[in-house]
């Protein structure tokens, strides 16, 4: 059974899909050649609106299970918000590193993805324990 607030956010995150729906209309602009932008900002666009989608989706499957995982206080709150956090700071950090014109490299915002990164990864391992602990306690 999913609470209230898991009901709420999975909402919110549908909410926020629309938002990468949109980048996606950006991203067929900058193709087409209607925006100008180099190759490291082209690449970064596209991760940066991949990462966003697969991690909005990847978040509402997790909340969709996470009732179930052997999990309570921080850990659990870890593992229902690790990854939505991760679908904010990831794009962020490919989106806005990048920012200006014609970047060489990416800029010291680039540590939004490295900060986004460890928030995945933790949430991906504590709910992934959680969630066989749980199994195994429901044999």
């Amino acid at each position: 059974m999913l609470s209230a607030q898991d009901v709420i956010l999975i909402g919110i995150l549908l909410l926020a899909l629309v938002t990468v729906e949109s980048g996606g209309y950006f991203l067929t602009r900058v193709v087409r050649g209607h925006v100008p932008v180099n190759s490291l900002q082209q690449g970064f666009f596209r991760a940066g609106h991949a990462h966003a989608a697969v991690l909005l989706v990847l978040s509402i499957a997790i909340l969709a299970v996470i009732g179930h995982a052997e999990l309570d206080g921080f850990w659990l709150w870890l593992a229902s918000t690790g990854v939505p956090i991760a679908a904010i700071l990831m794009p962020a950090g490919f989106f806005l590193s990048v920012t200006g014109r014609d970047p060489q490299r990416p800029n010291r915002l680039i540590v939004l993805l490295w900060i986004g990164v460890a928030a995945l990864t933790a949430a991906l391992i504590t709910a992934g324990i959680g969630l066989i602990a749980g199994g195994i306690a429901a044999l």
